[in-house]
């Protein structure tokens, strides 16, 4: 309850609301909406987790506040507003007319938007798959698979030269196709701008964050040789400063990734409403939980204890990047890309507790050959 208890009181309070406001429909479509929006996203809050456990206590609460209402308000509220307006080339305030007033033309100019915004969450997504799958790790999941990508990922740049690669031929074939098949704009020129503001997002975001958390580790090191020989003097070396600035580069690091994330569930939505509100109501409701999710996780130690989680949630990436860059020219359910998102994840966490049960029972077994041992000396 006290993980899950704001994420209960909202659905609650959200639920309530949406019966009250606007009836029955509203509230089944809210519903429907939270569940797709947690579906889409537990992958989402395994690899948050990763992150989040190397935060203290204070920052996982501001992950769960005021990340909370950065999430709700700006990419399943704000963000669909800001499509709009940029696309119709109106004020945000008109824009939002627009939605309440004629959702059929809002939809479409979402619509429209979609090769840009599933260029850069694409991207930016991939950019987090790669930089993962290429690096070399002591626990392996697909061993078959992670050993070679790992010996390649030892070539700098790597996988900045495979996401433009992909990212070029994405805009030679979805984007030229698409004008070509349906006579729409050519749309190649914005999924080039668009892929390339991703991976520039990725790699200032991403890198600012890890500089900052190998600045802590280094002075976390030297802390504690220093706490050490201060102690006598009541004054220990602090980290606090610097702590602080890597957590909040590892929190504007979050915000990106969980805005990345929801392109699909944001996009997804319209097949099954055109109301603004609707749509902000039930995807804000699931929000909640991929946060509550999250810190279960880390409070909980599921990832020390099923070790290939992390490695279905990065697989998981990667597919949902696949996805959002095939969606450019073909349309994808939701319900696959969810699926296929939770069939990589329970994957990975049957494989972890088969190696729990493998683990326990080779100490089982050492553990009674030693007592036979002692048995055998005591004799």
């Amino acid at each position: 309850m006290r993980t899950f208890g704001w994420s209960l009181a909202v659905t609650a309070a959200g639920l309530a609301f949406a019966a009250w406001q606007w009836g029955w429909e509203a509230f089944g479509i809210v519903l429907i909406l939270s569940i797709l929006e947690i579906s889409l996203s537990f992958d989402n809050a395994v690899v948050n987790a990763g992150i989040l456990k190397k935060m203290n206590a204070f920052w996982q609460r501001i992950f769960l506040t005021l990340g909370i209402l950065i999430a709700v308000f700006g990419m399943r509220l704000v963000f669909p507003v800001v499509i709009v307006a940029i696309s119709a080339k109106v004020g945000p305030i008109e824009a939002v007319q627009l939605a309440l007033d004629d959702p059929n033309r809002y939809e479409d100019l979402v619509t429209d938007a979609h090769p840009a915004i599933a260029a850069f969450g694409g991207m930016f997504l991939l950019m987090i798959f790669l930089d993962f799958i290429l690096e070399d790790r002591d626990i392996k999941w697909l061993a078959w698979l992670e050993r070679p990508l790992a010996k390649l990922g030892k070539v700098d740049m790597l996988s900045v030269c495979v996401a433009l690669i992909v990212l070029l031929a994405t805009a030679m074939t979805f984007a030229t196709h698409a004008h070509v098949s349906t006579g729409h704009a050519d749309k190649s020129a914005t999924v080039l701008l668009s892929g390339v503001a991703g991976l520039v997002t990725y790699l200032i975001v991403g890198g600012l964050s890890g500089y900052f958390e190998d600045k802590l580790e280094e002075e976390e090191e030297h802390e504690h040789e220093e706490e050490e020989k201060a102690r006598a003097e009541g004054q220990p070396v602090s980290a606090v400063a610097l702590a602080g600035k890597a957590a909040f580069f590892l929190f504007l690091y979050l915000e990106v990734l969980d805005a990345s994330f929801s392109f699909d569930g944001v996009i997804g939505a319209f097949a099954i409403t055109n109301h603004i509100f609707w749509m902000a109501l039930g995807l804000g409701i699931g929000a909640m939980y991929v946060r509550s999710l999250t810190v279960y996780l880390v409070r909980e130690g599921t990832l020390d204890d099923y070790v290939y989680l992390e490695h279905g949630a990065h697989y998981a990436i990667g597919a949902l990047a696949a996805i959002l860059l095939v969606t450019i020219q073909h349309e994808i359910s939701e319900i696959i890309t969810g699926l296929v998102g939770v069939f990589l994840i329970a994957a990975s966490f049957l494989s972890s507790v088969r190696r729990n049960k493998t683990l326990q029972a080779a100490e089982g077994t050492a553990a009674a050959s030693g007592e036979k041992t002692e048995v055998s000396s005591g004799a």
